[in-house]
Order: C-alpha cells, then structure tokens, then sequence
C-alpha cells in the first residue's frame, strides 16, 4: 500500500494534509523519516510512526447501532440525516455502509461496515440470513396467520416469501393490536410491512432485535453505537459458514 493512503485510511486527513505532514517530517517507516508519500510499505507488518506515536493498520471495521427513527439507511442523502451522520469524526476515513436498509421509520439493529464481502454475504439470499424483528400490529394475528407465514407468503412479487416465523407475543383485545417477533431469511423491499398487509393487518412499529442471531446490544442506547467485540465478528462470521443455517 502506498504510505499516502495508509494514512489517509488511519485518520491523518486527505491526501492534502497527509502531504504536509510528510513534508513537516513527521512520519517514518520502520525508524527512517519519509518524505515521499509514494513510497509503498508492508501495512501488516512495517513500523509506522507519526511525530514518534505508532499507526496500526485497521482494514475492516464493524459497527453495531441502535437506529433511530427519522434517520434514512444510507451514506448521503440530500433531505434526510443518515446513519452515517450519527457516527464521530473517528470513523469518516473508513467509508462504511449500512448493510441492507432499515425504513426511515423503523429501528434497532443495523451494521455498519466497509467489508464489502461480508456485507454482500449477509445480503445474499443465497445465504438466507435470519433477521429477527419485533412489530407492534393494527389488528389481531392469529395462528392462521402463523401458518401462511410459515409456508411463504405473496406480497406481490413473481416469487413468493421463504418461509418466515411468526411468534404472538400479545393480543390487546381492547386496542385491537398484537405485538409480535417476526424472524425471515430475506430483505425484500418493507418485507415486513407488506407481509402483515397480506394478511390484512398493519403494522405500526418495527425494531430489528437482531441479524445473523447477533442480538442489539441492550446496554445501546437509541442512536448510539459501538464496534463488534472480537466475540461477535467470529459468531457473524462462523453464522455465514454454517452450511446448517436455514436450509
């Protein structure tokens, strides 16, 4: 990698300022000055220091958060805050993404990376990625409701819903609404949303609990974040390999 991008990538600024910074003597590789940001280095394994602290390489990061509502699933919009706005000046040189989309209106658990693999594995429906939600109904669910959402709905598209688990929490006879948990393997467009509608109910809240069985961290505030522990990116990661995962 070039010593240029190495430190743009760390959080020393644009190509601009990492510049000057060489040009003001401030880095050295492996104990020697470096003036040239051209010059390429061994990421993984060269000594990098600027003005004598050491720089450690970071390839992927990832991000749990606890989205609000109002805030669109995206990197730029133009009328909207996104999840991207709620991150600290920390993680702006890493370029992350929200993995898939979470209304603008729904909340809880999204990851936010810029491992483009992994993001694409956990999207794939190839992989049938279990995503857990908890949604607050206009209208009684029933078991019959269970069944359909058991043997794959029609929300209108060529191809029917995979197989989805419908858990009734609680039905309020008197408000005529029914809190649920909803788990399903794919990310159609408002899934959720147009699943309830097929059976004829609407749903009012939705909060995503969890993503490949990697539960919101309840101690996350509303808008807050926080990285993966170690723990977590082996489970995600050990979840996409298991070949018994929702067959």
């Amino acid at each position: 990698m070039r010593l240029d991008k190495f430190l743009s990538h760390t959080g020393f600024g644009s190509r601009k300022e990492v510049k000057e910074l060489l040009k003001k003597k401030q880095v050295s590789v492996n104990g020697k000055l470096v003036k040239d940001g051209k010059v390429s280095i061994d990421e993984n394994h060269d000594q990098i220091c600027v003005a004598d602290e050491s720089v450690f390489y970071r390839k992927d990061v990832y991000l749990m958060l606890n989205k609000p509502q109002g805030v669109v699933s995206a990197t730029h919009d133009a009328e909207h805050r996104t999840v991207i706005d709620l991150l600290s000046s920390d993680y702006h040189h890493f370029e992350l993404f929200p993995v898939g989309r979470l209304d603008k209106d729904t909340t809880g658990f999204l990851l936010l990376t810029n491992d483009g693999e992994l993001a694409h594995q956990l999207l794939s429906p190839k992989k049938k990625v279990p995503k857990l939600y908890r949604a607050l109904v206009s209208g009684i669910m029933t078991s019959e409701d269970q069944a359909l959402f058991k043997e794959g709905i029609d929300i209108g598209e060529p191809k029917i819903c995979l197989p989805a688990e419908l858990n009734i929490l609680s039905i309020d006879q008197e408000t005529q609404e029914s809190l649920i948990e909803l788990e399903i393997v794919e990310g159609k467009f408002h899934q959720v949303k147009r699943m309830v509608k097929a059976v004829g109910k609407e749903v009012k809240t939705l909060h995503r609990l969890s993503m490949g069985g990697l539960p919101l961290d309840p101690t996350l505030k509303v808008g807050q974040y926080r990285e993966l522990t170690a723990l977590e990116e082996s489970q995600l990661l050990a979840k996409l390999s298991d070949k018994s995962v929702k067959k």
